[in-house]
């Protein structure tokens, strides 16, 4: 095997394709990157560790081609370490050699036929603006549990109902959910899937820049499987077998309680009165008409308190967060102004955002956070 490519698309290519390689893997050859150069000038390059898939296709000047697998990982540092010229790969019974100017390096290759089979990519379900895929996973993913003794929590809830796709997490603390819209391949198709929550937000992240991204998804027949393809790259993953938990009835019907602040000045506030909340603390926010008030510590310990404006309607009320859960939530909303909704000091608080202090609140993003109790 022997090919020609740019340093820049190479590095780019192999580093993402490397960045879902377990750190220990259950096979040797599971660490490992498959590169397959083909006559017609195409340069694939694969990884695989039997639950998550990556391949990504680039243009090389192919002069023979084969397939080879080495140290994905390896690959990886040395292609981003090459000086910005053309690379030029060859291989030699079983040692591959890379040359970019006067850099030389020799990689051992590891046994291509003991690689398993990619999983084929699924039908293509639909399409998805990518920013607009970025933006609701990140803001959904941040509740996600991280606990994988809990492997459903670890998810995604993915809800698809033709032109409608509502993403669902929740770690038991928190829960949120976000509504997009996409144009499916069927104007009346439905499914739900379960994904992981850490594939998802790598494949929003990786392949959201590129305008928009294919959904692939196969439920129901054999293997479940979801798949993410974009700029010549495409990505797939086992689903999560079970029973996701009924969570949408978490959210409250009604709100006789709902104040509304400033998103950024409460994220400030919020982030100056944690500094003395000691860890597995909370932070207290006490409205009243005209503004709430946060403190944090008690007793012998560091205290501090701040206050802000905020538009309160309905009786006074005082609720305290983990700072940590009230932060991410903050952060995901992306509107200037955050409406709370309240129906008990002790039952969840309702998170959604709003353009101006006195309008209407949006439901395409809410996100319901347990309160801590704390003593009067």
């Amino acid at each position: 095997m022997k090919f020609r490519v740019e340093r820049d698309v190479l590095a780019e290519a192999v580093t993402w394709t490397a960045r879902t390689l377990p750190t220990r893997p259950p096979a040797p050859v599971l660490a490992g990157v498959k590169i397959e150069a083909s006559a017609d000038g195409v340069l694939g390059l694969s990884s695989f560790d039997y639950e998550v898939s990556a391949r990504s296709e680039i243009p090389a000047e192919v002069t023979e081609p084969g397939t080879v697998l080495v140290s994905g990982r390896l690959l990886a540092e040395i292609s981003r370490s090459l000086p910005g010229k053309p690379v030029d790969f060859s291989v030699e019974g079983s040692k591959v050699t890379v040359v970019c100017g006067a850099s030389r390096f020799t990689l051992l290759t590891m046994p291509v036929e003991d690689y398993p089979t990619l999983p084929t990519m699924p039908d293509i379900a639909g399409t998805v603006a990518g920013d607009e895929l970025t933006h609701a996973v990140a803001q959904v993913t941040v509740a996600a549990s991280r606990d994988d003794t809990l492997p459903l929590l670890t998810g995604v809830r993915v809800e698809i109902e033709g032109e409608r796709i509502t993403l669902l997490a929740t770690d038991r603390y928190r829960l949120a959910l976000r509504e997009m819209t996409w144009k499916p391949a069927s104007p009346d198709f439905s499914t739900v899937a379960l994904v992981r929550a850490r594939t998802l937000s790598d494949a929003a992240k990786s392949l959201g820049g590129s305008g928009s991204v294919n959904v692939a998804l196969s439920t129901g027949a054999g293997v479940d499987l979801v798949g993410f393809e974009a700029g010549g790259r495409h990505t797939t993953s086992l689903l999560i077998d079970g029973d996701y938990p009924h969570v949408r009835r978490l959210f409250p019907d009604e709100t006789p309680i709902h104040a509304v602040v400033s998103t950024q000045g409460l994220i400030n506030a919020s982030k100056r009165v944690a500094l003395v909340a000691e860890r597995n603390t909370s932070i207290r926010l006490s409205f009243t008409e005209g503004q709430v008030v946060l403190d944090a510590g008690q007793g012998d310990d560091a205290q501090a308190s701040e206050a802000l404006e905020a538009v309160l309607v309905g009786e006074d009320i005082s609720v305290a967060f983990n700072p940590q859960f009230l932060l991410d939530g903050l952060g995901a909303l992306g509107t200037d102004f955050t409406r709370l909704s309240f129906t008990h000091p002790n039952k969840p608080v309702e998170f959604t955002g709003q353009s101006t202090l006195e309008g209407e609140d949006s439901s395409h993003y809410r996100y319901l956070l347990v309160p801590i109790r704390f003593a009067n």
